[in-house]
């Protein structure tokens, strides 16, 4: 374990990797499956080779670097390069195009992108728009000396995150390195995770669950991990088998294509010890315990900005909860979400949040200052998720309250679907909302309702080619429904909730090939 695990004022990246590579040299850290490992001596030498790198070809402490890199070793080497050099990482989800890229690229502030494969054909498309942008070339970063310069702080900005937005854009969440050290502290805490460990990470490093709940837990533990370029389902079972893995994280529908997978005889040989699948409805914990014979199960809740301060415990069943408070690191209440007043035992209400140490969650959202101070009202933040906490401090989630749609683990933005698919000649307006996906775990299916400009027509079909060749392919919706007009307020503001209630019918074009 980390020698200074607890003292959050040496919660800093590079201090983390020079100690573990001091205290376990040879020992693996990373094995990339299909690539090559990584020792924890190897991990921290490269670190500062390509930290020495990239400062040659300018990016300096506090730069903001985007990365649009698959699960792999380059990944690994850059965010440990740049932690080393006291630059921002700015991890980009490799399926965005469009403007959906060209946004967070340019709202970054980011001098230079890091890129490779599919994701070179995306970014050289919005390079047009973005002038000051430079496309950086590891190459050669293993000729390169060590660096060093001086460490960062755990104060500093680490990482710049980005997650949907409601009435706006995907806003960028800056994480100092306290931030995200703790999510990987909390990992070992609520997951019990020791230098024994091998986690099997199957999720885009480009999210905070893979890269720090899992990757950096494994190096503040001094364990191994197994990483796996892209999720398989069918392979889940196998890859932990094969690798002796015994503890991973699932998120959304990954838990459900697993336990999907034919049942085999050999289901319950494996050394997976503990698994976190987030969220855990009854059937899916039957599943891991008898099915695959997994001694714990444990959920949990947070979000990019607050960290995750809610973890179920080891050796308690409780199955469709997000769990207990980590009390030692947060506070964690459920309140009245217009008055912000506590509400007692039993009553649902909004999820708020704060932190216990110093720069424990995000410092704010990049360039908002008013959407930082608003999600921060009272001094709580405002997760925008209702709950309930029952009397023994147990936290079940009910419902998101934002206007955000939650597909394949993405979170998406319905206002930046609905800007894609209002450039679509013929459509006057759009909402853009989640429908359920139907199987449990499976989270939400993005549907769209459609109001034709006058005199124009529109073919739900046409919508949904437009939509493909403009989202994302996590962001693309599975209904379309083209409406006379849109429920609305008073005071003109759509009522998203009174679609969703609506979901399905008969008249919803699906491109599974049937009707609602």
């Amino acid at each position: 374990m980390y020698e200074h695990r607890d003292d959050y004022r040496r919660w800093v990246l590079p201090e983390v990797l020079e100690a573990q590579a001091d205290a376990r040299g040879d020992q693996t850290f990373l094995t990339v499956i299909g690539e090559g490992s990584l020792t924890y001596a190897a991990a921290a030498r490269q670190a500062r080779q390509v930290a020495a790198h990239c400062a040659r070809l300018g990016v300096a402490p506090g730069d903001a670097v985007a990365v649009l890199l698959p699960n792999g070793l380059d990944f690994v080497r850059l965010w440990l390069g740049l932690g080393r050099i006291g630059a921002v990482i700015v991890p980009v989800n490799t399926g965005l195009r469009g403007d959906f890229l060209a946004h967070q690229l340019r709202d970054c502030g980011a001098r230079v992108v890091v890129t490779v494969g599919e994701a070179t054909h995306a970014v050289a498309e919005v390079l047009p728009e973005l002038p000051a942008l430079e496309v950086l070339d590891l190459a050669g970063w293993e000729q390169a000396p060590g660096y060093d310069g001086p460490l960062p702080a755990a104060s500093d900005t680490a990482c710049l995150m980005y997650t949907s937005g409601t009435t706006g854009p995907s806003k960028g969440v800056l994480m100092p390195h306290a931030h995200c050290y703790l999510f990987g502290l909390g990992s070992i805490e609520g997951l019990g995770v020791t230098d024994a460990d091998r986690y099997y990470v199957s999720m885009p490093l480009f999210h905070a669950n893979g890269l720090f709940m899992q990757l950096y837990a494994t190096l503040i533990a001094g364990a191994s991990a197994v990483l796996r370029p892209r999720f398989s389902a069918s392979s889940w079972l196998s890859d932990i088998r094969e690798h002796g893995c015994t503890v991973t994280n699932l998120l959304g529908a990954m838990s459900q294509f697993v336990v999907a997978q034919p049942a085999r005889p050999d289901d319950r040989e494996h050394a997976l010890r503990v698994i976190c699948p987030v969220p855990n409805p009854p059937s899916h914990e039957r599943a891991w315990r008898e099915r695959f014979g997994i001694t714990e199960v444990v959920s949990a809740y947070g979000m990019t900005e607050v960290n995750i301060p809610l973890y179920g415990r080891l050796g308690a069943s409780r199955p469709g909860t997000a769990g207990l408070v980590l009390d030692r690191w947060f506070d964690v209440t459920v309140r009245d979400p217009e008055t912000d007043d506590l509400l007692p035992p039993g009553e649902v209400g909004e999820i708020m949040v704060r932190p216990k140490v110093p720069f424990g969650f995000m410092t704010g959202y990049a360039g908002l200052p008013d959407a930082t101070v608003a999600a921060w009202r009272n001094f709580w933040f405002h997760t925008g998720d209702s709950g309930v906490m029952d009397d023994d401090g147990w936290v079940t989630f009910v419902d998101r309250t934002k206007d955000c749609i939650r597909r394949r683990g993405e979170n998406i933005s319905s206002f930046e679907v609905e800007s894609a698919i209002a450039r679509l000649d013929g459509v006057a307006e759009v909402a853009a909302y989640a429908v359920p996906a139907g199987a449990e775990g499976t989270e939400d299916e993005v549907m769209l309702a459609v109001v034709p400009a006058p005199g124009a027509r529109l073919e739900p079909a046409d919508v949904a080619a437009h939509a493909d060749r403009v989202l994302p392919r996590f962001a693309r919706p599975r209904y379309v429904e083209v409406v006379d007009a849109l429920p609305k307020t008073p005071t003109q503001k759509v009522r998203k909730q009174e679609l969703r209630t609506r979901a399905v019918t008969a008249s919803t074009w699906d491109r599974e090939g049937h009707r609602g």
